[in-house]
């Protein structure tokens, strides 16, 4: 329950982070890439540099010769998805016992309706063995839940259905 909690609350933090930052990116993109073509513009006739990968690319935003803007660009790109993998990383190292419980106890559980076929077996016989009355008081139902194995619940269930 705390981990879902955190989670949520670490999740929705993240996603509002996202949010605010995702505008400011995308107009500093297109800032880059229209300054971009106009020194593309201006430098064409003095350079032959390859021609400059698209807006969205982790390389340089521009064809200057002295490649100081190139550098710059390198050095302030943020790799969102290397922060990504990292805070996942942490978690998973923080949190890898409760997840491995969590996956233990997930894979114990059983589909709904598909009871074991043995259990299922002994409580027809149960049931038909007291056909007169065929709902067992509640030390009964220990006594099933006992023997098939069953939670409490899903023999309460299975005469309910």
């Amino acid at each position: 329950p705390a981990l879902d909690e955190f989670m949520e609350a670490y999740s929705e933090m993240l996603i509002k982070y996202e949010q605010q930052l995702t505008k400011p990116l995308q107009e500093a993109m297109l800032f880059l890439s229209s300054l971009h073509s106009q020194l593309k513009t201006l430098d064409t006739p003095l350079t032959n540099s390859p021609p400059p990968p698209p807006p969205h690319s982790s390389s340089g935003q521009n064809g200057s010769s002295d490649g100081e803007i190139d550098a710059n660009n390198n050095d302030n790109y943020i790799d969102p998805q290397a922060e990504d993998r990292e805070l996942k990383l942490q978690l998973l190292r923080k949190y890898s016992g409760c997840l491995g419980s969590l996956k233990q106890e997930f894979m114990k559980k059983r589909k709904k309706g598909k009871l074991p076929k043995e259990a299922r077996e002994q409580l027809l016989d149960w049931w038909s063995r007291h056909y007169k009355w065929p709902y067992p008081s509640e030390s009964q139902k220990m006594a099933l839940a006992e023997t098939t194995g069953l939670d409490q619940k899903q023999i309460n269930n299975w005469f309910i259905n």
